[in-house]
């Protein structure tokens, strides 16, 4: 019996270190599939929005495991966690720039329908806006915000104070800088709309555009629940996201003007859908400037963890990024992006 230990255990670390390069290689497959082009496969394209408990959890226990192995493991053994936690949970570590005539932008989906619901919903929102003290904030899910005027008008005028406010179907725009020609913009083919809005910030024109692409819940759940036969549904959802995208896209490229993209876009920064905005020449706020996942939703799922970074803010060339940040999570199943931009001098 004694002479079968040896033999047992040299069979438990033989499968550990496979079991070790296999996630080792998965996780690198993985992180250049997010990195290169989800939707290169539109099948696999869901793997996007899965939680990243659900991958960061496997390899922990096979790091802890690997610990019993001893020597060079102790470390080797944490490299598929690292793989997670950094590329393939979308970990950013941008470098602010420097300059001059500050502009503090927020992008928030509020979910104001859902407020009445939540235990003190109008006093954590009426928080988020005063915690930025943003000049800018672009609002999507925003139908009754205007109703908060007369229903809450303290909050109301705490969150809007002597900023200007202009509104469009489920848009809100509030602004210490003057805002002109504002007007709503419908894609063709019913795809969706958005609201933009033009404005001088430091003697420069400034667009502002908002914008809430198609959620990607239906299809979603078709996949879930209805596994290969809610496929068809998932990509013609994901679709009609790229179809926005594009659409927006060109409208960005014909502005000649510094731009804000700002919103709920569904989808991570890696997704086809983003990179289509930022092969235009903006880029994201968050990930040019700041440290961290800055996930924005997913809590509303999993209690307190948010797990995706859907909401973006995109900044033209003719802008710099000084910071970025995302608030907190107790008055919408979004948290809100902020950041603070400057206007280049040409």
């Amino acid at each position: 019996m004694a002479g079968t230990q040896p033999l047992a255990s040299s069979a438990a670390a033989t499968w550990l270190k496979r079991l070790w390069w296999l996630a080792l290689a998965t996780t690198l497959v993985l992180w250049a599939y997010l990195w290169w082009d989800p939707e290169l496969v539109p099948d696999l394209a869901v793997i996007q929005y899965a939680p990243y408990p659900g991958y960061l959890v496997p390899v922990t226990l096979l790091a802890l495991a690997m610990m019993w192995l001893g020597g060079r493991w102790l470390w080797l053994g944490w490299m598929p966690v690292l793989v997670v936690l950094g590329p393939v949970m979308g970990w950013c570590h941008g470098s602010p720039d420097e300059g001059s005539g500050h502009l503090r932008v927020m992008t928030y989906n509020i979910k104001s329908f859902l407020l009445p619901g939540v235990p003190g919903g109008y006093q954590k929102l009426a928080m988020e806006f005063v915690e930025a003290d943003a000049d800018i904030v672009m609002m999507q899910d925003a139908v009754t915000f205007a109703a908060i005027q007369s229903s809450h008008p303290d909050l109301y005028k705490l969150m809007v104070g002597d900023r200007q406010v202009q509104v469009f179907d489920q848009y809100a725009i509030v602004s210490r800088y003057p805002l002109k020609d504002c007007r709503p913009g419908v894609m063709p083919n019913k795809a969706g709309n958005f609201f933009q809005c033009q404005t001088t910030v430091h003697g420069q024109a400034l667009s502002l555009i908002t914008v809430h692409f198609t959620t990607p819940r239906d299809g979603l759940n078709a996949t879930r629940f209805e596994g290969l036969n809610g496929l068809m549904a998932w990509k013609s959802n994901m679709s009609r996201r790229i179809y926005q995208s594009g659409y927006l896209a060109e409208l960005v490229r014909k502005s000649g003007r510094p731009c804000i993209v700002a919103g709920d876009l569904n989808a991570p920064e890696h997704s086809r859908i983003v990179q289509a905005l930022l092969h235009t020449g903006l880029r994201d706020a968050f990930s040019s400037a700041a440290w961290g996942w800055g996930y924005t939703h997913g809590h509303s799922l999993i209690r307190d963890v948010p797990f995706l970074r859907i909401d973006h803010i995109l900044v033209s060339e003719d802008m710099g990024v000084e910071r970025a940040w995302v608030g907190g999570m107790e008055a919408s199943q979004h948290r809100p992006v902020v950041a603070d931009l400057f206007m280049r001098r040409h």
